[in-house]
């Protein structure tokens, strides 16, 4: 007869004694069980003590945690946490140096238990903190866990950051303004800093006032620190005020800047990250590539407001641009009249640039997205390659008027297109690591970018042969060629031109009809009946392909963690198919992680259900903004009895359906995700092809001839990974 679900079999260790083996009943009171294991070593006092684990974070036992201890766990009697709080508080005060750094020390280790770091902070022991370091007279090891101290009790959330002086702001700032500090040091002080900015809205002028983006450039240099220099940049950038972040120049022949898009954009800092980073002789951990694909999307921000902005045909400055577009396409040169009779005489020049109204071209540009920033690629085209402009304009002109490639028309569309593949003003998904390389070589990469894709959209038109009627399907192929050519991560813009060179109308057709029949074969009865007759034995085949992955285990980034020191979780399913095993990582794993390394177990009887999406509980608890699409689509959890739970974000999509179709699978229910069925699609085409060799006088699509005889020696294999 099983044990009540209630009873909780666990050790209890106290130094210098034998372990207690006991019997916990989840019912009794806390303070009752700690009062017992007390007696049991003769120790007076019980109110004074507290259960901790023994193992990974050694958290503190309360009564809103007790649910999550497992039978076998080991746990170690410890004094309380108030009174843990009290010791070290006194102790840090000391004038012993020695013992002053040995509190420290454990401080920074139990200020990541949020029972301790509430009982510490009720204490004043942020403010002590705050003066130690104020007081500018802690150097080195001690100084280093005294932030880190400082920075665990604060990401806590139990008080406000608003509380904190600009004494020491400007102290931190300081740390990071010397240009000779223990890298330690250098690291919290800077992730201190990212936290100020990302939490208060205060607490960033402040910040802003003592440190700048150039004088974070310094630290890109240095490996140890780059990734907490480059997330500080990104918290400067992501909460500048909107009257720092977006204004224009006077002059509007000019391409559109911005105060901190020049900071950003400048050569020394775009140079830095990618000879030091991005080319740099180490890989790219995730947490630098998430930090890269933030500084892209907000980069990329910088022209949300020029997308939104509509053009006022009556405005004469504006107007300016569109003729100076004209001038350079047919005059070659200023027109010396410039008058507006002469002006109005262009209407044929307009038509030849391809402008939907061609009496007022201006027109064109009312509508939003991509409004003035449509005219503004036009512009940076025409000004900066300028041979590429004239020969597209003149091509087209010079066709026939139902093939010609109208090219204003074109260029709005292509940068409304830019803005959707970019994903221009949309905030940056937290947990994404998708930066493209190519974007950190130049310093106009954005308007470079354009300028390649509006040449692929000319070649594409031609090689279609296009009419004006068929102005959407080109533009369909071209977004398909621009996304394969973007998946395939070029690290240049000239690399970007030889995967689209690559990528040619032929190509694609070749692609989707390759796709196309990997996906449906043909649908004749004698290859439907066929497709019905293997279907199940592939399926089975993709079962336990998932499940021998979940037995070799995945490990998952910790959602929500802020600070640069990443945090992971490692879980892997027994090779017998009953127990899900999961624990934490200090750092993600080469390969897999042994069972005995993982300290928490979930049998798979206990297993209710799998919840994905919205459903999942740590998706309702999250806030809007990190409630974001990609977050969403790469949620599960796995509900298990009393009422717990067990919570994923998979590192991508591939992940995802493969622990969620091996979840299906463990629990005897159908799997659904996209990856089984193009699974299902691509195993099942493969097998009919090899069975179909031995099948002889099909004809397709006719009626079916009679079933052959199968082949006595059947093998096959399919390793997929």
């Amino acid at each position: 007869m099983p044990p009540p679900s209630d009873i909780v079999k666990v050790a209890i260790e106290w130094p210098g004694a034998n372990a207690q083996l006991i019997e916990m009943d989840q019912k009794r009171p806390l303070s009752s069980i700690i009062r017992e294991v007390c007696d049991g070593w003769s120790l007076s006092g019980s109110e004074q003590f507290a259960l901790r684990y023994a193992d990974g974070p050694q958290l503190y036992i309360t009564e809103q945690s007790r649910g999550d201890i497992k039978n076998g766990t080991i746990l170690r009697l410890a004094i309380s946490p108030a009174r843990a709080a009290r010791q070290l508080l006194e102790r840090i005060q000391s004038h012993g140096i020695d013992a002053r750094l040995e509190a420290l020390k454990e401080l920074a280790k139990l200020s990541a238990d949020p029972t301790f770091a509430a009982e510490f902070i009720n204490m004043e022991g942020i403010g002590t903190l705050a003066r130690l370091v104020e007081s500018g007279t802690h150097f080195g090891e001690m100084l280093a866990f005294t932030l880190t101290a400082f920075l665990e009790l604060m990401d806590h959330g139990i008080v406000s950051w608003d509380l904190i002086s600009l004494s020491f702001i400007k102290q931190i700032a300081g740390y990071v303004n010397q240009p000779m500090v223990d890298v330690s040091i250098l690291q919290r002080s800077l992730a201190i800093l990212e936290s100020m900015v990302l939490n208060s809205h205060s607490l960033y002028h402040r910040v802003a006032q003592e440190i700048t983006v150039g004088q974070l450039i310094g630290h890109l240099s240095n490996q140890e620190i780059q990734t907490y220099a480059i997330a500080l940049i990104n918290a400067l950038f992501l909460k500048a005020p909107e009257d720092r972040r977006q204004e224009e120049y006077t002059n509007p022949l000019e391409q559109h800047l911005t105060e901190m898009a020049s900071s950003l954009a400048q050569k020394h800092l775009r140079s830095i990250i990618l000879n030091h980073v991005i080319r740099g002789n180490r890989p790219i951990k995730a947490e630098m590539a998430h930090q890269l694909y933030v500084l892209q999307v907000l980069t990329f921000n910088l022209l949300e407001e020029r997308m939104m902005t509509k053009m006022d045909p009556n405005d004469q400055a504006q107007r300016d641009i569109i003729f100076e577009l004209r001038r350079i396409a047919f005059d070659g040169e200023n027109d010396p009249t410039g008058t507006e009779k002469r002006k109005a005489m262009y209407t044929k020049d307009y038509k030849m640039l391809g402008f939907t109204n061609h009496v007022n071209p201006a027109m064109d540009f009312t509508q939003t997205p991509p409004g003035m920033l449509a005219l503004d690629n036009m512009l940076y085209l025409a000004k900066v390659h300028q041979d590429t402009y004239i020969r597209i304009v003149l091509e087209n002109s010079s066709r026939e008027d139902k093939h010609e490639c109208p090219f204003g028309r074109c260029a709005i569309e292509l940068t409304r297109m830019l803005c959707e593949i970019l994903q221009v003003g949309e905030l940056p998904n937290e947990g994404c690591n998708d930066y493209h390389p190519m974007f950190f070589t130049h310093d106009r990469a954005w308007e470079e970018f354009f300028c390649v894709c509006i040449q692929l959209l000319n070649k594409t038109w031609k090689e279609m042969r296009a009419t004006a009627e068929d102005f959407n399907k080109v533009m369909q192929v071209v977004r398909e060629q621009i996304t394969r050519a973007l998946a395939m991560k070029p690290s240049s813009i000239d690399q970007l031109k030889t995967k689209l060179r690559g990528l040619n109308y032929s190509e694609i057709l070749r692609l989707r009809q390759s796709e196309r029949m990997s996906q449906d074969d043909f649908q004749s009865p004698p290859i439907i009946e066929l497709r019905e007759r293997i279907q199940p034995e592939i399926l089975e085949l993709i079962k336990q392909q998932r499940l021998n992955r979940l037995c070799e285990g995945s490990c998952f980034r910790k959602l929500g963690n802020r600070r640069r020191q990443e945090k992971f979780w490692f879980c892997r399913l027994s090779l017998n198919h009953k127990v899900l095993h999961y624990g934490d990582l200090d750092e993600s794993p080469q390969g897999e992680v042994p069972f005995e390394l993982l300290s928490d177990k979930i049998p798979v009887s206990d297993i209710k259900s799998v919840v994905t999406g919205k459903d999942c509980p740590h998706m309702k608890e999250k806030s809007a903004l990190k409630q974001n699409k990609e977050v969403l689509e790469l949620a599960f959890s796995v509900l298990y009895d009393p009422d717990e739970t067990l919570n994923f974000v998979a590192p991508n999509k591939y992940e995802y359906c493969i622990w969620t179709d091996g979840l299906c699978a463990l629990l005897g229910r159908e799997m659904g995700s996209d990856l089984t069925r193009s699974d299902l699609d691509t195993l099942i085409s493969m097998e009919m092809k090899l069975r179909l060799l031995d099948l002889e006088n099909i004809t397709i699509p006719e009626a079916p001839p009679p079933v052959p005889k199968e082949p006595s020696s059947y093998n096959f294999t399919y390793n997929y990974s």
